[in-house]
């Protein structure tokens, strides 16, 4: 599984069969992610940071609500959590996704308000690849997201949603997550990331991509 962060909470996953992307955001995030192929897209929540279907070409299958999916060889579910700490009486509800690769399973929080209950952390037991929001506002915050790290104890964590110097989004920066995870402020951002089910650290690895334009 390759994995590219092209900004705010969206990514593209490749595997051997398919392209996953995740929140597709439009260019008034500050990021720009042109024109994307995909087969398959999800999207945690209809706020139109998320949902910029437009940029994503061709027919992808579009996943935008809880459930079990089994697309081109790729094994998703859908799993109720909320945009606030509130049951979603504030910001209503958010999908977390668990997508299945390559033997290897990831996690995308979208934008998680709220610390997982006993429930939700079993339905994402098992997380291999931890996407996880960090910037506070309208989400969790570093503190938050820190924690819930611990519950869920993945492989590698990849931080998204938060302060950069190309966001617009009034997020807190991503040196309050790293000071959480008890590391150093500065952690060398890489283009991309490749993991298979043998190359997979045993202990969490907290790991930062650089924005990809």
């Amino acid at each position: 599984m390759e994995i590219t962060w092209l900004g705010h909470s969206c990514f593209r996953l490749r595997s051997r069969e398919a392209v996953v992307v995740t929140d597709p955001c439009p260019p008034t995030t500050g990021y720009s992610i042109g024109k994307l192929t995909a087969d398959i897209v999800t999207i945690s929540h209809n706020h139109p940071t998320h949902n910029y279907l437009k940029a994503v070409t061709g027919s992808p299958i579009v996943i935008t609500a809880p459930g079990e999916y089994e697309i081109a060889g790729v094994f998703i579910a859908g799993i109720v959590t909320y945009h606030d700490a509130k049951k979603g009486s504030l910001r209503g509800k958010n999908t977390a996704y668990m997508i299945e690769m390559d033997n290897i399973r990831l996690c995308h929080l979208g934008d998680l308000g709220h610390l997982p209950t006993t429930e939700q952390v079993e339905e994402m037991s098992g997380t291999d690849v931890l996407l996880i929001p960090v910037g506070g506002k309208e989400i969790i915050d570093a503190r938050t997201a820190s924690e819930v790290v611990g519950l869920l104890d993945p492989s590698v964590v990849i931080p998204m949603h938060y302060k950069t110097a190309h966001s617009t989004a009034p997020l807190d920066p991503i040196e309050r997550f790293l000071t959480e995870m008890s590391l150093p402020s500065q952690v060398e951002p890489l283009a991309k990331v490749s993991f298979n089910a043998s190359t997979l650290p045993h202990e969490t690895q907290i790991i930062v991509l650089d924005y990809k334009r």
